[in-house]
């Protein structure tokens, strides 16, 4: 089968510990990439650069690293595998060709695996499986093949099987497809159980038979008894593959090396690069800053090319910036390039506004990303020193450009700076990098859990903005209440003649901004805003009235129909030993949370339901404690839910609540 030689951006995927960094480690010098092999427990692997990864031995940021494999370009991304760094997982799935999720034979599928199985299945992105660590003790290829066809797809298909030595432990591994050579590799190494001839003709059976399920003439063929040659076979995988129908599994153990030429082999057979888009189109996916380089804007080009002293627009805005220099990655290595074309990924230099999830060129040809990564929780920022304050607020500023999601608030009256974060060990890396990057001790007060708020019932808001002249600026909203996690849905019913559609454009830019903060100070979601009616005045109204006017019209509404408070809902899979299945279930009771009936696993008590964030934040720690470590708890966002009657949860307003008429206009006028 031959290849056109191409650039490939492949992800790497896993739950936390599943072997993801030892498994890419391996691949960059199996390739040549490097020239020895790093350790996560001697933190000296190539893409844990930060101090915190190496301290840990966990993945805290993506890291991106190239390789060569048989004359092709491989741009490598090694995902954080913990959930609360799934925002790095997020804004790296929109520039991946293909991926690889890796799954731990000894512990299978498990709730942060299935989470990024539903992202690569949203995106449709090609995606090979990866079974690892047969070496372990309890490790099983057949049970984790079943929990793959079972919890993420039925179309999922073994590609190699393990071969074990006379004592049964793991020792190679044996290709059932044809590779690019046209050979069948069964390892002189170990012995099958079986004759490799009987294997392989019971893959193409099975092979055919998965595949029959959305081919038709293929499946009319199968029940005649007709199967595909090899080759025809081989074709048809890579075909299924490429477009995301279909899912190869390899296996091996990547900490002894086993299976990682193949594994390669199998990420060009059936990963491919998508064609070139027709027009310029980009998106700026990570921001960095280099002492030596400045702020770095990397971005994935889907079409068109990039030079040197090009002027480009990023997304709406208005002002142009010229590239002062490019780079791409060279191994681990970053090296000038003066272009970069379609396919390719390059740190962009030149771009001093430019922001994570930018566009450069035409959007329509930009896949969008889904959104996977909710913090649940808030936490003030506690300098050790007052003086340390400002520098603290610039260090975090920074880290926000280069993460959104922490949403760093500043409080001006109340000299207080509160972040955002997915859990408590974002908190420690936190605390982390800014000493080590920033030379700043911080501590953080108590996370509490983040609230939001939807409309309790319809309701109107009106404002008329006559005063003090010169202004004019009236506005009336209807505000209903939306579907669950609907967010917000806008509308116009106002006519051209009553308010012109500039103004009206800019009522509808500002009524997002306005419901950042309802009536308990959190972010109004779920509800739908209608401007019914509008009126401007030729000589008296300046656009910026209906900047002024909005928030006030949209609290108004708020507070004449009262909010209803929406607290975060948790996903939950608890595994522990039989002898505590009793605390669990009492304790699951006083969380408020709901569950199916649990089962049995092995000696292991497995439930899986829902629970509220509030009542469960600290029940992972809780759970190792009184199990003797023996208890896992995996939990993912789930959604927002009604938070129950009598819930008090209200935080600090940043700025002039809109209610306070008189007192805001003067703000906005910057009279205060």
């Amino acid at each position: 089968m031959n290849i056109a030689p191409t650039i490939r951006n492949i992800g790497v995927f896993a739950h936390i510990d599943a072997g993801k960094t030892t498994t890419t480690e391996y691949m960059l010098y199996r390739s040549g990439s490097i020239r020895s092999l790093g350790s996560v427990d001697a933190g000296t692997t190539s893409t844990d650069s930060l101090d915190v990864e190496r301290e840990r031995g966990i993945s805290v940021k993506a890291a991106s690293a190239s390789l060569t494999w048989k004359g092709h370009k491989i741009n490598l991304i090694d995902t954080p595998g913990h959930a609360d760094f799934l925002a790095e997982v997020e804004r790296s799935l929109g520039v991946m060709d293909g991926a690889v999720l890796i799954v731990s034979a000894a512990e299978s599928v498990q709730a942060q695996t299935e989470v990024l199985w539903q992202a690569l299945r949203m995106m449709r992105i090609p995606t090979v499986i990866y079974i690892n660590k047969l070496d372990r003790i309890g490790a099983s290829f057949e049970r984790t093949l079943n929990d793959i066809r079972r919890l993420l797809s039925p179309s999922a298909l073994p590609v190699q099987m393990p071969i074990y030595a006379a004592d049964d432990s793991f020792a190679a591994i044996a290709e059932l497809w044809q590779n690019d050579a046209g050979s069948q590799g069964f390892p002189a190494t170990a012995q099958s159980a079986t004759s490799p001839d009987i294997e392989v003709e019971a893959f193409r059976s099975t092979a055919t038979e998965v595949i029959a399920e959305f081919d038709e003439k293929l499946m009319l063929r199968y029940i005649e008894g007709d199967l595909p040659s090899e080759n025809e076979l081989a074709a048809l995988i890579a075909k299924h593959s490429a477009a995301a129908e279909l899912f190869p599994v390899c296996c091996g153990c990547s900490q002894k090396g086993i299976g990682i030429t193949e594994l390669l082999d199998a990420m060009l057979t059936f990963l491919p690069a998508p064609p070139p888009k027709p027009s310029l189109a980009g998106i700026v996916f990570k921001i960095e800053r280099e002492r030596s380089m400045g702020r770095a804007a990397w971005v994935r080009l889907y079409g068109g090319h990039l030079r040197n002293r090009d002027t480009v627009r990023l997304g709406n805005r208005e002002e142009e910036h010229k590239i002062t220099q490019i780079r791409v990655l060279d191994g681990l290595k970053r090296t000038d390039a003066g272009e970069i074309g379609a396919g390719d990924i390059a740190a962009i230099y030149g771009l001093p506004n430019a922001e994570i999830g930018d566009i450069v060129g035409d959007p329509q040809f930009v896949p969008q990303a889904p959104e996977m990564a909710v913090p649940l929780m808030t936490a003030r920022v506690l300098p050790d020193r007052e003086a340390d304050y400002v520098r603290t607020a610039e260090a975090l500023q920074e880290l926000t450009d280069e993460d959104p999601l922490l949403g760093l608030t500043w409080l001006p009256e109340l000299r207080e700076l509160h972040v955002r974060m997915m859990g408590a060990i974002q908190l420690e890396v936190l605390t982390s990098m800014l000493k080590s990057r920033f030379d700043l001790n911080v501590g953080f007060g108590p996370p509490a859990v983040i609230y939001k708020e939807t409309p309790t019932k319809i309701c109107e808001g009106r404002v008329a903005y006559l005063m003090p002249k010169p202004c004019w600026a009236i506005l009336h909203f209807t505000i209903e209440p939306g579907e669950r996690g609907s967010g917000l849905v806008y509308r116009s019913q106002a006519r051209a003649d009553d308010i012109l559609p500039a103004y009206q454009n800019e009522v509808e830019r500002r009524v997002p901004e306005a419901l950042k903060q309802g009536l308990y100070g959190w972010e109004v979601t779920d509800l739908i805003v209608t401007l019914t009616y509008g009126q401007h005045h030729v000589w008296h109204t300046h656009p910026l009235d209906f900047v002024v006017a909005t928030p006030m019209g949209i609290m108004n509404g708020l507070a004449a129909g009262g909010t209803t408070l929406l607290e975060p809902i948790l996903r939950f899979r608890i595994s522990v030993p039989e002898e505590h299945a009793g605390r669990v279930m009492s304790d699951l009771s006083r969380m408020r949370a709901e569950f199916a009936s649990p089962s049995i696993e092995g000696e292991r008590f497995v439930v899986e339901g829902t629970v509220p964030a509030s009542t469960s934040m600290d029940y992972s720690a809780d759970l190792r404690s009184f199990s003797a470590g023996k208890g896992v708890m995996t939990a993912s966002f789930d959604g927002y839910q009604e938070a129950p009657e009598g819930t008090e949860a209200s935080r600090t307003r940043n700025g002039i609540n809109p209610l306070d008429e008189a007192k805001y206009i003067l703000s906005a006028r910057s009279a205060l």
